[in-house]
C-alpha cells in the first residue's frame, strides 16, 4: 500500500468509510465501520468504560464488548482496572494501546533529516535528526543514511513494546497522489523517485503502509492532529525553510489540488525583476523570505556542506541577533514578512481561509513576522474589513512535517483498524 497522504481514505469504502447512497451495508463493512467508530471514540476521549462507548456511540453493549475485544485482540486497545473512589459501580476504562502499532515519520529536507515514531495516540517515543547539505549528497546516499537510522528507531520501537505498522516520508518538492516526487528545486537530483518506497526497501520491514507527501502538506497534517489549539479546521500553513510551502487544510481535510502538486506558495511571484529562484523563475517569495535569502541578506549565509538548522546553525544565530535588536537583521525579517504577505494575500484572495499559521523557522521568527505579514493583509486581502484572517504560531514549529508523516499510519488505524488489521472482522 502506498500513496501520498491526500489519499488516506482510499483504501476505506465509500470517503470517511460510509458506504456509497443506494449499497446495502453488509454484515462486514458494518462492522467495519462500526470499529472504526468504537476506536475513533477511544482516540478522542481518551479513558471511556464500554458502558460509556455504548453511550456516545448508540450501538448497543453486547455489540460494544464485541467490538471492543476484538480491537484488544488485536493489540489496538487496553482495558484498565476500575478507577477508585467513584460512586456507584465503576467501569474498566478502555484506552489506545501504549505499546500497539506505531507510525515512523521521516523528513527529508535540504540541510537535515529528521526522523521520528509514534505511538496511537501520537505521542513522540523515539527520535533523530541528522544534519548537513542534502544538495551535496546523491539521492542513493542520503537515502541509505535515512534508512539505516529508520531501522535504528525501529529497533528501539521494538525495545519499548511498539510494532512500526507504517511509514511516512515528507519532501521539499511536487509529489503525485501515487507517492512520487516529481521535482524538488532545491534538491535537483531528486526527480521521479519513490522516496518512501525505497526507503521502504532498505528498511526491510513488513511494513502495513508506506506514504510520501510534500513536507508542507505533512506539516499541516501534523497541526490540524497534534495542535494544542482548539478549532483548527480551516488553514493554510506556511512552512519556512529553505524554500517556502503551504499546506492546505479545508473542512479538516488535507486539500491536495487535482494532482496532487497544490501548495506551491515559494514560486507565488513577488517582484517580477527579482533575483533568479531554483524554479527557473525570478522573483519569488523563496528568494526574499526563504531562510537561504534570510541568511544572506543579514550575512549568516553558511558555508558547503554546513546545515542551515539545528542548535548553532546559521537559522540559530538568525534567530538570536533579532532577539538582540540587531538592526539589519530586524530589517530583512519585516521585509521577508511583507512579501510573504503580499503572497498570502492573493492565496487568500482564492481560498478564503480564515487562519494563516507560521510554522517552521517562521515560528521562531514570529515576533517580527506577524506584524508585517498582517499589514499587508489588511491591505490586500478583500474581504478582510469584515472577515479577517488571523495568523497565528504552529504550537509544533519545525516539528510538525515529520510529526505528520509519523501520524498518517496511526490516523489510519484509527479511522479504519480493519484495514491493516483485518483479523478483527472475523471475531466474534
Amino acid at each position: 500500500m502506498a500513496g501520498g497522504a491526500g489519499d488516506y481514505f482510499a483504501q476505506v469504502p465509500g470517503q470517511n468509510g460510509r458506504a456509497p447512497l443506494g449499497v446495502p451495508a453488509r454484515p462486514q463493512l458494518l462492522k467495519r465501520r462500526n470499529l472504526a467508530l468504537v476506536l475513533g471514540e477511544i482516540a478522542t476521549s481518551k479513558r471511556l468504560s464500554r458502558a460509556q462507548l455504548s453511550s456516545r456511540t448508540g450501538l448497543t453493549k453486547a455489540t460494544v464488548s464485541t467490538l471492543v475485544d476484538a480491537l484488544m485482540e488485536a493489540g489496538l486497545v487496553v482495558e484498565h482496572d476500575p478507577e477508585r473512589g467513584l460512586i456507584g459501580r465503576p467501569g474498566s476504562p478502555v484506552t489506545l494501546n501504549p505499546r500497539g502499532p506505531a507510525g515512523l515519520g521521516i523528513e527529508i529536507n535540504v540541510d537535515y533529516v529528521s526522523l521520528c515514531v509514534v505511538d496511537l495516540a501520537g505521542a513522540v517515543r523515539h527520535r533523530r535528526m541528522l544534519s548537513g547539505d542534502n544538495r551535496l549528497l546523491s539521492p542513493d546516499v542520503v537515502l541509505k543514511r535515512a534508512a539505516r537510522v529508520a531501522t535504528e528507531l525501529c529497533d528501539e520501537a521494538d525495545g519499548s513494546g511498539l510494532t512500526v505498522a507504517g511509514l511516512g516520508v515528507g519532501v521539499p518538492g511536487l509529489v503525485d497522489f501515487d507517492g512520487v516526487l516529481h521535482r524538488a528545486p532545491n534538491l535537483l537530483r531528486w526527480q521521479g523517485m519513490a522516496v518512501a518506497e525505497q526507503i521502504s526497501d532498505l528498511v526491510g520491514r513488513p511494513l502495513k503502509a508506506v506514504y510520501c507527501d510534500n513536507e508542507a502538506n505533512l506539516a499541516a497534517l501534523g497541526e490540524l492532529w497534534f495542535t494544542r489549539r482548539p478549532g483548527l479546521f480551516d488553514f493554510v500553513l506556511v512552512s519556512g525553510e529553505i524554500g517556502v510551502g503551504a499546506g492546505i487544510v479545508i473542512g479538516g481535510e488535507l486539500f491536495r489540488g487535482v494532482r496532487g502538486l497544490g501548495g506551491e506558495l515559494g514560486h507565488v511571484t513577488v517582484d517580477p525583476t527579482g533575483p533568479p529562484c531554483s524554479c527557473g523563475g525570478r522573483g519569488c517569495l523563496e528568494t526574499v523570505a526563504g531562510q537561504e535569502a534570510l541568511l544572506k541578506a543579514t550575512g549568516l549565509a553558511p558555508g558547503p556542506a554546513s546545515a542551515i538548522s539545528g542548535p548553532g546553525g546559521p537559522a540559530a544565530e538568525l534567530v538570536a541577533r533579532a532577539v538582540g535588536g540587531d538592526e539589519t537583521t530586524v530589517a530583512a525579517i519585516e521585509k521577508a514578512g511583507r512579501a510573504l504577505g503580499i503572497a498570502l494575500s492573493a492565496f487568500l484572495n482564492v481560498l478564503d481561509l480564515p487562519t494563516v499559521v507560521l510554522g517552521g523557522l517562521y515560528a521562531e521568527l514570529s515576533p517580527w513576522l506577524v506584524g508585517p505579514v498582517t499589514a499587508e493583509l489588511v491591505d490586500r486581502v478583500v474581504n478582510y474589513s469584515w472577515s479577517p484572517t488571523e495568523v497565528v504560531v504552529s504550537s509544533l514549529g519545525g516539528d510538525a512535517s515529520v510529526r505528520g508523516a509519523a501520524g498518517i499510519s496511526t490516523r489510519r488505524i484509527i479511522d479504519d483498524p480493519a484495514a491493516f488489521f483485518p483479523d478483527v472482522l472475523t471475531k466474534s
